[in-house]
């Protein structure tokens, strides 16, 4: 149940379309997902220390030295 939850608060957290995270408010006039770079560009997890509390949100910046980024493009 906990991690269901956790899933969950992750999702609505996330405000783009990435990877497994597809909201509909966040999707070209094609349909296609865009992803917002400017705020959640990072690895993250989540844990708990204490199950009365959110889960903690632990996370790490991506810095992108040898890749230029950039969206996939499926046309």
């Amino acid at each position: 149940m906990e991690l269901g939850e956790m899933m969950v608060v992750d999702a609505l957290q996330r405000r783009e379309s990435c990877g497994g995270h597809f909201r509909e408010e966040a999707q070209s006039p094609d349909g296609e997902a865009l992803r917002n770079d400017e705020e959640f560009t990072y690895v993250s997890a989540r844990g708990w220390t204490d199950t009365d509390k959110d889960p903690e949100l632990h996370k790490e910046e991506l810095v992108f030295e040898n890749v230029e980024l950039k969206t996939r493009s499926y046309a």
